[in-house]
């Protein structure tokens, strides 16, 4: 694969500037994420450019080592951060070359397409992640049979709408690719749609 860095700091800068030129209140839309608004999704993106590894890694501790509870935390408090300092962050090029530990450039563009899509999808506008970088991370959910976000596939066959691309057998799932991603991420669509966990 193509080094997909730049596709990273693409789909930041495509948040950035979808959520710039929308109405103030798009930053108290529901997402994707469960229990989080766009404001939420942002803070939790964004968070390398505030954190420190050791401002990490204590707040780490005091949510007992449970990176869920951390992110939760983290997203509640930073969420409160004026809008044009989050724009900011999502333009940093800290953010843009950021990867998670051990997760490397692929995990970070996951990252990325997957909580892009959180918003985009929820608020029903066109992905800002390049069509390359989601067709990348659909590969990648793919390639791992759902095992990913725990997505249990048996008797499920996927359907690209926007491409021609099929994945399984069985019960016929069809979508764009983005919502084939964010259904393979767990996560439920506005039509009601969603995946069984394994």
């Amino acid at each position: 694969m193509t080094d997909p860095q730049p596709w990273v700091a693409s789909t930041y800068r495509g948040l950035a500037d979808l959520l710039a030129t929308s109405a103030i209140d798009i930053w108290d839309a529901s997402t994707l994420c469960e229990n989080w608004l766009v404001r939420h999704v942002v803070a939790h993106v964004t968070m390398p450019v505030r954190l420190t590894p050791a401002q990490f890694a204590a707040d780490l501790a005091a949510a007992g080592g449970d990176f869920t509870v951390l992110s939760d935390t983290v997203a509640a408090r930073d969420a409160a951060l004026p809008r044009t300092e989050l724009l900011d962050q999502l333009r940093s090029p800290t953010l843009h070359a950021w990867q998670p530990p051990g997760g490397g450039a692929a995990g970070a563009l996951s990252h990325a397409v997957i909580h892009s899509l959180d918003v985009t999808i929820a608020l029903d506008r066109p992905a800002v992640a390049p069509a390359v970088a989601v067709s990348a991370v659909l590969d990648t959910l793919t390639n791992a049979s759902g095992a990913i976000f725990g997505i249990d596939l048996a008797g499920v066959r996927l359907e690209a709408t926007d491409a021609d691309r099929r994945w399984g057998s069985g019960e016929v799932v069809r979508g764009d690719s983005g919502s084939l991603v964010a259904l393979l991420s767990g996560r439920t669509l506005p039509d009601g749609r969603s995946l069984p966990r394994g």
